[in-house]
Formats: structure tokens, sequence, C-alpha cells
């Protein structure tokens, strides 16, 4: 074999690596341009050395290659979205139809409630009064069912804004530049939304699974976290009065990184409830019910629930509602339309606490607390 033959014989090697590398990481229409690279290439050894003893082997992974390509354009054909869809994504994560949650309805985080007053709802209604700037970037953190997505909907209906409900799979794209455009394009939307008088809000559900550091990234995910931040730091101009809003919300803090967290000016841990907050949760969630006997005592119910989260206790609720419902099936007349179950009693509220344990464990508990004395930005 040539030298020249040898070389080219390490481009066409090359460029297939390259392809095969892309492929995997779902970066289909540059892994075509490689493979295609690697086609033209091989073709060209065996054209310039007819008589190779090596042209058998080139021409078996020029097929392979061509087939791939082929399967490759198919996938491409059908799952490419039109511009027409990539807008109908974009609005699908406009909720035109808010959870309707109001401020006093979300009890027991009266520290949060200021924190997002101070850097929310005062600045959208007198910005005036804000000459140095406020916060654009508000981080929810803590254990699972504690009222961190009742804390977006709630901050939304207060100030009227546009809520952007966001999440990975409305974002992410395994398209090249698809990603970073999806997120360009969510946040000039929401500018413009403000720029036309009203606020916006952009909730990131689960922002770990959008953002956090992963031990194995894709080049995507690297742009995608790269254009996140260019947003967040254009909103944040201190010189601009835009009424836009991110709040993210995760279960995971300490899978993101502090370039991330920087973005989020006011960190706010959302903890488990303590005894007075589940009282309040137990007072309101039990207005749901059809009847409930007097001899219902919020102040035990809440010693009983100690290291329940505001889910836990919502679901006791229902378990209780089915526990008196399923003896009216069975015991009562339900075909009698004006039949009603008994009331809930006591006894229900221990039967129910008894059998349900808390969804967070303690250590779990203790790993927040740790993050949040050391991250802590509220």
């Amino acid at each position: 074999m040539s030298l020249a033959s040898e070389e080219l014989e390490k481009l066409a090697v090359k460029s297939a690596n390259e392809a095969i590398q892309l492929d995997r990481q779902g970066y289909k229409d540059m892994a075509v341009e490689k493979y295609n690279r690697a086609i033209e290439i091989l073709r060209k050894l065996c054209t310039l050395y007819p008589n190779a003893y090596q042209n058998k082997v080139y021409a078996e992974y020029v097929k392979q290659y061509e087939k791939r390509v082929k399967n490759i354009k198919g996938q491409l054909a059908v799952e490419a979205d039109s511009p027409a869809e990539a807008k109908s994504r974009l609005d699908s994560m406009i909720l035109r139809e808010k959870p309707k949650v109001k401020w006093e309805e979300v009890v027991g985080l009266d520290n949060a409630k200021n924190a997002i007053e101070d850097s929310i709802i005062y600045p959208t209604r007198r910005p005036d009064l804000f000459a140095t700037g406020w916060s654009r970037g508000i981080l929810l953190f803590g254990p699972p069912g504690c009222g961190k997505t009742l804390l977006a909907a709630a901050t939304a209906n207060e100030i009227n804004a546009a809520f952007y409900v966001v999440d990975a799979a409305s974002i992410m794209s395994k398209w090249l530049g698809e990603s970073e455009r999806n997120v360009s394009q969510l946040f000039e939307n929401a500018r413009l939304v403000s720029e036309n008088g009203q606020p916006a809000i952009i909730f990131m559900d689960e922002i770990d699974a959008l953002v956090g550091v992963r031990q194995e990234e894709v080049g995507g995910e690297v742009r995608m976290r790269t254009q996140f931040m260019k947003e967040m730091d254009n909103i944040a101009d201190k010189g601009k009065q835009l009424h836009v809003y991110v709040i993210g919300a995760t279960n995971k803090p300490w899978n993101l990184d502090e370039p991330f967290l920087r973005r989020f000016q006011k960190r706010i841990y959302i903890p488990l409830p303590n005894a007075e907050a589940r009282r309040k949760m137990f007072q309101l969630y039990s207005k749901k019910l059809i009847s409930i006997s007097s001899d219902v005592d919020y102040d035990e119910l809440a010693e009983m629930s100690d290291g329940y989260s505001g889910s836990d206790i919502n679901d006791i609720i229902q378990d209780v509602n089915a526990k008196v419902i399923r003896e009216f099936f069975k015991h009562g007349n339900p075909d009698d339309p004006k039949a009603k179950p008994r009331p809930v009693s006591m006894s229900d509220f221990r039967t129910v606490l008894m059998a349900r344990k808390a969804s967070v464990p303690r250590e779990t508990v203790v790993k927040y607390d740790a993050w949040h004395a050391r991250l802590k930005a509220a």
C-alpha cells in the first residue's frame, strides 16, 4: 500500500468513527455527513487502486454506511418537526387556564412567600421603587410534595402572569441545535409578552432533569444549558424593565452546578411543613369532605403527622373520604340520591394515619438541610 493510499484510508477511518460516535449521541444529521465523507473516500481508494486486495473490504464498508445513511434519512423525514409543529410545542407550554390556586391557599410557606413577594410581586406592581433592580431567577428546592408547584401557580395568579410550564420533554431534542433553539424561542416569546404589558413566569419543574450536570454529557446538553444561562443573564439585566421571571423547582438541588445556581439570585428552601402548617392543611383540605364530625381534633392530627409532606396530608384526606364512601356503598343505600355517607370521624383519621407512612425519609431531610445551610440565598 502506498503512502497516499494509507493517508486516504486513515481519513476514511476517522470520518467513519466520527459518524458512529455522532450517530450514538443522536446527532443524526451530522452523522450522515460523516458517513458520506467516509463513503466518498473509500470509493476514491477503489478507483485509484483498482487492483488493491483491500477493495473488497472497502466495498463492504461502503455498503454498510450507505444502508445506515438511508435509515437515518428515513427517520429524519418522519420525525423532524415542521415550523408549525415547533410553534405548537411552544404554545403548549403556555397554560391558558392557570391552576386556580389563590395566594392565601398556600399555607405554611411564609418565608418562601415573603421572598416571592420581594422578588416578583412587589417589583411587578411598583417597579419604580426598585431602582437597584430585582431578582428574576428563583429556585425552589426541597422534598417532593411540599408545595413548590403550588407556590409557582399561586404567584402567576397573584400577578396575572402568562404561565409557561416547561420540562425536559418539551425542550430537549436529539436533533442538532434544536434544544438551544427551543430555549431561545421560549424566552423570546416570554419577552414579547412582557413588552406587551403582561408579566411572564417560566416555571421549570424538575429543573435538574433539564440542566443538571451528569457524568456523561453529549454536546447538545451542554449547548442547551449554556443557552439557558445566556437567556437568564439577558432577562436579569438591571437596565431592562422586563417582567420575565424564571422559577425553577427541584428535588435534587445538588445536581445543579454553581455557574447555573448563580443565575438564581433567590434560592428558597421549601421544607416539610411544621406542626402549625400541618394543622392548617388538615383544616383547609378537610373542607372538600362531604361531612366531618365535630370530634376531629386538628391539633392531634398535626402532631400525629410529624414528618409528612403537604402531598401526604392531601392523600390522607382522600383516603379517609374513600374509607367512609366504601362503607356507604357496602352498608348504606347508595342508590338513593338523597342518602349521604356518615361524617368523617377522628377514628377514621387515626386508622389511615397508622397505615400510611411519610413519603420523605429522615435522612433525605438532613441532606436538604445541609445543602440549604451551604448555599442558601433567600
